[in-house]
C-alpha cells in the first residue's frame, strides 16, 4: 500500500506536468492566432486601399473614355468583397485577442505581438534515433502511463496469496492489585502479567473474494500495460512525424518566400502593364490578391514551423519557459 500511494503521488505530479505542457502549447497557438489575425487584417486593409485607388482611377478613365465600364464594375465588386472580408477579419481578431486575454490574464491593449524569426539554430534537431530514445525515457505522458502501470502492479501484489499473510508484533502488559481490611487485619494481593510475541495470520478461505480481486487486478494490470505500449507507439509515431516536418520545414519556408517575392514582382509588372494598357483592372486586382495571400501563407508557415519545434520539445520532455522565450 505504501508503494502504491507513492506511485499514485508520482502519477499526480506527471499529470500536472502534462497539463502544464499542454497549456503552454495552447498559449503559443492562441498567441500566433492573434498575430496572424492582425497581419491578415492589415493585409486586407492595404489591399482594400489599393482597390479603392484602382476604383477611383477606373471611374476617372471611364469618364474620359479610356476604360470600359466593366473595369469600374469589377473594381467596385472587389472593393465590396474586400470590405466584407476586412470586417470578418476584424471580428476574428477581436475574438482571438479575447481568448488569449482570458487564458493569460494579459490586457490585450498592452499586448504587442512579434513576428516569428525562424533560425537554423532554433530549427536544429538531434538525429531521429536519439529523439525516439528521448521520447521513451522523458516523455511526460509516457511517464504518467508507466506510473499508472506500476500502481496496477502493486494492486496485483496486494491480492496475491502471499499478500494476505500478515505477521504482527504483539505486546501486552497488565497488573491487578487488591487490598482491604478485615477482622484479622489488612491484606493485599498483586498480580502482574507481561507478554511479547508474534501473531501469524494466514487466510485459508475468504469465500472467493481474494481470488476474484486478484483476477480483477491482473486484468487491470494487463490493460495498463497494453495502454502503455500503445502510448509508446503513438508518441513515437508523433515524434517521427514532427521530426520529419522540422527537416522539410526550412526548405518549404524558402519556397514560400520565393513564391511571395515572385507574386510581388508579378504585381509590380501588372501595375506597369495596366498603365500602358497591356493588362486589365481585373488582372491587377487578381495580382494584388495573389501577393497578399502569398504573404499570409508564408507567415502562417513560419508560425506552424515554430509550433512544430515546441511540439518536439514537449514530446521529448524539454518544453519550458525558455523554449517559449526563444
Amino acid at each position: 500500500q505504501q508503494a502504491q500511494l507513492q506511485q499514485a503521488a508520482g502519477a499526480a505530479e506527471w499529470r500536472a506536468d502534462l497539463a502544464q505542457q499542454q497549456f503552454m502549447l495552447l498559449t503559443v497557438q492562441r498567441y500566433f492566432q492573434v498575430l496572424l489575425a492582425e497581419r491578415q487584417q492589415q493585409v486586407l486593409k492595404n489591399q482594400l486601399a489599393a482597390v479603392e485607388r484602382s476604383l477611383i482611377e477606373a471611374r476617372d478613365r471611364f469618364v474620359i473614355g479610356d476604360l470600359p465600364v466593366t473595369d469600374t464594375h469589377e473594381a467596385a465588386a472587389r472593393a465590396s468583397g474586400l470590405q466584407a472580408q476586412w470586417l470578418a477579419a476584424d471580428s476574428e481578431l477581436q475574438m482571438a485577442r479575447q481568448v488569449l486575454a482570458e487564458s493569460t490574464r494579459l490586457p490585450t491593449e498592452a499586448l504587442k505581438t512579434q513576428a516569428p524569426q525562424v533560425t537554423d539554430q532554433l530549427m536544429a534537431a538531434p538525429p531521429l534515433e536519439q529523439v525516439l530514445a528521448q521520447v521513451r525515457v522523458a516523455n511526460t505522458g509516457l511517464r504518467l502511463k508507466k506510473a499508472q502501470w506500476d500502481v496496477a502492479l502493486q494492486e496485483v501484489k496486494k491480492h496475491q496469496a502471499s499478500g494476505g499473510i500478515t505477521l504482527d508484533l504483539v505486546a501486552q502488559a497488565g497488573r491487578d492489585r487488591l487490598s482491604g481490611d478485615g477482622d484479622f487485619g489488612p491484606a493485599s494481593n498483586t498480580q502482574s502479567q507481561q507478554m511479547v510475541g508474534l501473531s501469524l495470520n494466514v487466510p485459508l478461505y475468504t469465500g472467493g473474494y481474494r481470488s476474484a480481486k486478484l483476477q480483477e487486478a491482473v486484468s487491470a494490470q494487463a490493460q495498463a500495460e497494453a495502454e502503455y505500449e500503445l502510448a509508446v507507439q503513438q508518441t513515437q509515431q508523433q515524434a517521427r512525424s514532427v521530426w520529419l516536418a522540422l527537416q522539410t520545414g526550412p526548405a518549404r519556408l524558402l519556397a514560400l518566400q520565393a513564391a511571395w517575392k515572385a507574386s510581388t514582382a508579378r504585381l509590380d509588372a501588372t501595375r506597369l502593364g495596366r498603365q500602358v494598357g497591356d493588362r486589365t483592372t481585373l488582372d491587377l486586382l487578381q495580382a494584388e490578391n495573389d501577393a497578399a495571400q502569398a504573404e499570409l501563407v508564408w507567415l502562417r508557415a513560419q508560425t506552424d514551423l515554430l509550433q512544430t519545434r515546441l511540439q518536439l520539445d514537449a514530446l521529448t520532455g524539454q518544453l519550458s519557459a525558455t523554449s517559449l522565450q526563444a
